[in-house]
């Protein structure tokens, strides 16, 4: 079944692109962009401002290491001006659609303006780059630049507009990364462990000081296998972590076996409140916006390992 889903998908992409008039938000005369994770839909909206009209592809609680478009994302595709993802295999499950539009529009990857030397290669798979790089605020800060100068090039006469909005938020995130490193530094350093569901959070350890455990690794398409989970057991154990993470977009049960094996050995461990990784919270809750959710994964992180009696479970 699987191999017999992108000719369909790909066959909806040509009907739909035969009939497309590429015209875009033509009725009310903004720019139609596409994005699509929550993270790069917010700085698209931020940059763009009243000149540009975006849609964002994956909402709350959706993976995308596992999104599979469907023929209604073909057709938003197809019918926008611009399309933004964030590249370095994140939306691995899109890539021929995402190749198949960059033939036919405007189509840029957000991280493509980031130097390689900073990016944290995948132990996972030889030869790639872990894509979770708004983890470290100061790194995708770079993603601003790259919207600002994809919009100038789509939209000229917005210029002004587009640069004034994006200086903006490069100070908003400036701000944004001394809070986290203020708030970071509260955890004692023997307790700067971090344990969640699946291996995104390497950009967050590296930038703030924290050793980052996942027990899947930086694809959620990998299986944590019972080997991983003892390995994780261990190492709450031997080391007395106070408290472990999931993830909104991770089902909770890996993370839960690890807790019952932990207690199984007499050690209590907590699991903290969810953590914000591959997508945000809902539209018009903070944590619908990048620096909410930044803000929220934070306290979070803090909380539950400053003070672990106060975790909710």
């Amino acid at each position: 079944m699987k191999r017999n889903r992108w000719p369909a998908v790909l066959g909806t992409l040509a009907l739909v692109a035969c009939g497309a008039t590429g015209e875009g938000n033509a009725d009310d005369g903004r720019l139609d962009a596409v994005a699509t994770i929550g993270m790069i839909t917010d700085i698209v909206g931020e940059v763009g401002g009243d000149r540009v009209h975006v849609t964002g592809l994956m909402g709350p609680g959706v993976d995308p290491h596992l999104y599979k478009v469907s023929a209604g994302d073909v057709r938003t595709l197809s019918e926008a001006d611009v399309i933004f993802y964030n590249g370095l295999h994140l939306e691995a499950a899109m890539g021929e659609v995402l190749e198949e539009m960059n033939a036919r529009k405007p189509t840029y990857a957000v991280t493509d303006g980031i130097d390689r030397d900073l990016l944290h290669e995948s132990l996972t798979y030889a030869g790639q780059y872990d894509p979770h790089v708004w983890f470290d605020v100061r790194l995708w800060r770079s993603a601003v630049d790259r919207v600002e100068q994809a919009l100038v090039e789509q939209d000229p006469d917005g210029e002004a507009e587009f640069r004034a909005n994006a200086a903006t938020l490069r100070d908003t995130l400036d701000a944004l990364d001394a809070w986290v490193r203020e708030r970071a530094a509260a955890v004692p350093e023997e307790l700067r462990v971090l344990i969640t569901a699946h291996d995104a959070f390497e950009y967050f350890g590296r930038a703030y000081g924290f050793e980052v455990i996942g027990l899947q690794g930086i694809s959620t398409a990998s299986e944590a296998s019972t080997a991983d989970v003892q390995r994780l057991v261990d190492t709450v154990i031997e080391r007395r972590i106070p408290a472990i993470f999931v993830e909104t977009s991770i089902p909770r049960r890996t993370i839960e076996a690890v807790q019952a094996a932990v207690r199984s050995r007499g050690v209590d461990v907590a699991i903290g409140p969810p953590l914000f990784s591959d997508a945000m919270g809902n539209p018009g809750e903070p944590e619908g916006r990048y620096p909410g959710m930044v803000r929220h994964n934070v306290n979070a992180i803090v909380g539950a390992l400053s003070s672990p009696a106060d975790v909710a479970e």
